[in-house]
């Protein structure tokens, strides 16, 4: 998949960014994993802490409140802001539970992701993965982030 990302992005000529909370940059590095992909990325934030997706992707402080950082509107802001401090035309973001835990309202397994794109609006999903473990719930979020970014470029 990573490969046909890159040359999905090169023949648009698209350029990506990544907001991550749950994943810690793994899909920042299964997009670099690819030869050649400084052509089509940009650069990953890495926004564990609620501190850091306000610091550096602009989340705001009542957005977190109303709707938890496992939110479609904390993922959107995400990947907003990942959009608007980089130079990609493109930007994906992941916030979710990887577990163990969770809780009835927002349980294992949960990942809400958003997708930016210059001139169009964003795009927010929540996929519920299950508790598949921690691995598995962060390896499936990267595969789905990376099928996003495909589809948005197809």
């Amino acid at each position: 998949m990573n490969g046909d990302l890159l040359a999905l992005a090169r023949a648009r000529g698209a350029m990506i960014a990544t907001a991550e909370s749950c994943t810690g940059g793994l899909i920042a590095g299964a997009i670099t994993d690819v030869a050649g992909s400084s052509d089509i990325f940009d650069r990953g934030f890495v926004t564990y802490s609620n501190a850091a997706k306000r610091d550096m992707l602009g989340v705001r402080d009542d957005t977190l409140t109303a709707f938890g950082a496992v939110s479609e509107p904390v993922a959107r802001e995400m990947a907003d802001g990942a959009l608007a401090r980089s130079a990609a035309t493109l930007a994906v973001s992941v916030t979710g539970i990887a577990g163990p835990g969770g809780s009835d309202h927002k349980p294992e397994g949960r990942v809400c992701f958003a997708l930016a794109q210059a001139g169009r609006p964003t795009r927010t999903e929540t996929v519920d993965f299950g508790a598949i473990g921690r691995a598995n719930v962060r390896r499936a979020t990267v595969d789905h982030a990376l099928a996003l970014l495909c589809k948005a470029l197809s």
